[in-house]
């Protein structure tokens, strides 16, 4: 049944990405005219496409492969017209599922930062640009040493990426640790945290550097799956019952911005702040971690309990 149940899931999911996609490349080269209003109003419709493709994969989920989310500290002010940063822990590719799941109608649509090569993907960097998300460029300490006149430019192409930020709320998506966590990648780093790997506060300087003053607030959260990390195809086929979510959010204040390569008192105040967010993270992962076992537990001797009465 469960295999069925992800094949199911995974054509219904395919899908309405097609039903929705379809209208916002068609739609997209709209915004290449040099008209401001029409441009602002298509990518109005063009988030609205988006989060209704997200709506219904929520309504798919309910029917398909229900999945209990626990939201912890729920209370949080959320708004659709503020700006945010949007960092979490990254376990799985499910991760992004739950995330639009909790925070879509929230905040405003959730936007990835994308190299600059991945917009000659067919198909989808044209629904990525189409979406304002925005591309990044980079360059390598190798690429700076052999030409220092780059120093600084991926830091102002970015910028003007995101100039469209100023007149319309945005949330930008930052997988702080940079890579999916697994055990091996876990003792390799020797990371000081139980449940997460290291930060990396580069990217999230990079992020804030470039958004500038436009980007209010911090939204943290933190996802913790009680049985095991589960892939996209365990998600689907229903192996997934129960997913608990913590949402904090806190405004960026003055130590969260300036010039992380050159400043060297920034970065270190800021590689000291975020590691604090990481150790209060961690400890929120422990708690849920220990309530399961607990409850587990619990649920384990008053099933042996009642086996074992006359």
């Amino acid at each position: 049944m469960s295999f069925i149940r992800g094949c199911l899931a995974f054509i219904f999911y395919y899908l309405n990405l097609l039903f929705w996609a379809t209208p916002i490349i068609i739609l997209s080269p709209i915004k290449l005219l040099p008209i401001k209003i029409l441009q602002t109003l298509c990518s109005a419709l063009l988030v609205c496409f988006a989060s209704n493709w997200i709506k219904v994969n929520g309504v798919i989920e309910r029917l398909i492969h229900p999945v209990k989310i626990h939201l912890h500290n729920a209370d949080v002010e959320l708004s659709e017209k503020e700006w945010y940063m949007v960092i979490a822990n990254h376990q799985s590719w499910v991760d992004i599922l739950i995330l639009q799941r909790v925070l879509n109608k929230k905040i405003p649509f959730l936007k990835f930062f994308l190299k600059k090569e991945l917009i000659f993907v067919p198909f989808l960097g044209m629904a990525w640009w189409a979406l304002d998300f925005p591309f990044m460029r980079r360059y390598s300490t190798a690429q700076l040493k052999k030409n220092p006149t780059l120093r600084g430019k991926d830091i102002e192409i970015t910028r003007k990426a995101c100039a469209k930020f100023k007149s319309t709320p945005v949330s930008v998506m930052n997988f702080v640790e940079g890579t999916r966590l697994t055990t091996e990648k876990h003792n390799k780093q020797k990371s000081p945290f139980k449940h997460l790997l290291k930060p990396k506060a580069g990217g999230l300087a990079f992020a804030l550097s470039a958004l500038g003053d436009h980007i209010h607030k911090v939204v943290d959260v933190t996802i913790y799956y009680p049985e095991q990390t589960p892939t996209f195809w365990q998600y689907i086929c229903g192996e997934v019952k129960d997913v608990h979510v913590h949402i904090s959010v806190s405004k960026i204040d003055a130590k969260m911005r300036g010039d992380y390569q050159k400043d060297r008192a920034f970065k270190i105040g800021f590689q000291q702040h975020l590691n604090q967010l990481w150790i209060e993270k961690d400890a929120i992962l422990e708690t849920m971690a220990q309530n399961h076992t607990a409850i587990t537990d619990k649920n384990n001797t008053e099933k042996t309990n009642t086996t074992s009465s006359p």
